[in-house]
């Protein structure tokens, strides 16, 4: 159960949708607050801590994918996007943003709560403390250099930065090498991870993660797409 500690911001120019969820999210044992556009956002960012933000696409001045953009570039926040645009190109693009989940309107509240639980879930586990560091917390490939306990990505000695998201999805790859996995088992293997038929945001994940460590899109090396299957991982490449 999600203790009552987790703070969630929504970011919504409708009244009465945040009236409706700061209610609502209340009642459910989360402390809800709301602001209605991006500098709101950031004045209300800088004087308080929040978990999670639940942010709408159609906002005054700056919109909510240049927000979440900007928002994945400087921290890991967990972003839902909750949207009155809810065509796949939409919530494709908005998860190659940076977002964690998208959810359409109109909505059923219980399944916006689904959603945060889900997410809230997983950061958690993220950032769980590791009691035993032990060889299975530490690969490598290629150039790459991959730490389970201290939860980095380094090429060369530099650090890549990932989101929460493609982190997960990189462990689960290291710890299945050449093997074929398809996109129900990496769903399986992604903890608190749930999606609804004909999601595509496991295939989101990939093409961003491949971004960071591939050198040649066309020619891939270590994240391999077998068609009509989903992925497979070779540590050692594909030259």
């Amino acid at each position: 159960m999600i203790e009552d500690k987790y703070k969630i911001l929504i970011v919504d120019d409708d009244q009465g949708i945040c009236d409706l969820l700061q209610r609502y999210l209340y009642e459910q044992g989360l402390a809800a607050s709301a602001v209605h556009g991006g500098q709101e956002m950031d004045d209300y960012l800088n004087e308080h801590q929040v978990d999670l933000i639940i942010l709408d696409l159609m906002l005054p001045g700056e919109d909510g994918l240049s927000i979440a953009r900007r928002m994945s570039a400087s921290s890991d926040m967990p972003i839902i996007i909750l949207s009155a645009k809810g065509e796949d190109v939409e919530r494709i693009i908005g998860l190659e943003m940076g977002a964690d989940d998208y959810l359409a309107k109109p909505f059923n509240p219980r399944e916006l709560l689904a959603r945060i639980h889900a997410v809230l879930r997983r950061r958690q586990a993220e950032h769980a403390d590791i009691v035993q560091v032990d060889e299975e917390q530490h690969y490598t490939f290629g150039h790459f250099d991959l730490n389970l306990s201290s939860r980095t990505l380094k090429n060369n000695g530099d650090v890549v930065d990932l989101t929460g998201g493609e982190f997960d999805i990189l462990e689960v790859f290291t710890r299945h090498p050449n093997q074929v996995l398809s996109r129900d088992q990496l769903v399986d293997q992604l903890n608190g991870y749930e999606r609804s038929p004909f999601d595509r945001s496991i295939d989101v994940r990939v093409t961003r993660l491949r971004k960071k460590i591939e050198t040649d899109s066309k020619q891939v090396q270590y994240i391999r797409t077998v068609r009509g299957v989903g992925y497979m991982f070779t540590p050692g490449g594909n030259g």
